[in-house]
């Protein structure tokens, strides 16, 4: 028993005097890597604000030049107007210049809805593990659970701007 912590003593000894000059290469080797790595960071944020600051630029054309074009077609439009109020073709209207109208985005389900079933399912899970009818334990525990989640989804949509809050 003697000569196999003997043997371990020396073992280890001979280990860490080896790992010494191999963990200060490493970690010099770790340094260089991250200092590549924080250079690399920097020289993508300045790409990403490069290019942010030309795509806005791009688009503050756009909407200079689309504000031009309404302002034409209003102009146009009022002139028309104005000189042909007797006559029934008046040419076109400032609303029918070709322009798209907005349609209203698909929002998907709310954080309500959301919150309802998975707080639901949990309850019924829970619920039917915790008490000894199961059936009644899941119905009992999904009805909470939806509940709970429901209303901590309303909080959640009337946060995001999604409900207006009852005043």
């Amino acid at each position: 028993m003697k000569k196999i912590f003997v043997v371990i003593a020396l073992s280890s000894i001979m280990f860490a005097c080896n790992n010494r000059a191999k963990e200060e290469a490493a970690l010099k080797q770790q340094e260089a890597e991250k200092q590549l790595a924080i250079k690399a960071v920097k020289d993508s944020l300045r790409l990403d604000s490069f290019k942010k600051a030309e795509t806005a630029k791009a688009e503050a054309e756009k909407e200079a030049q689309h504000q031009a074009e309404l302002a034409a077609a209003r102009r146009s439009s009022s002139s028309r107007s104005s000189s042909s109020r007797s006559s029934t073709s008046s040419g076109t209207s400032s609303s029918s210049y070709g322009g798209t109208q907005p349609t209203a985005k698909k929002q998907g389900w709310s954080d309500a809805a959301k919150g309802a079933v998975i707080g639901g399912a949990a309850g019924a899970v829970g619920g039917a593990l915790i008490d000894k009818k199961k059936g009644r334990g899941a119905v009992i525990g999904g009805l909470v659970g939806a509940g709970g989640g429901y209303l901590i989804g309303r909080g959640e949509d009337r946060k995001s701007g999604r409900v207006q809050p009852k005043n």
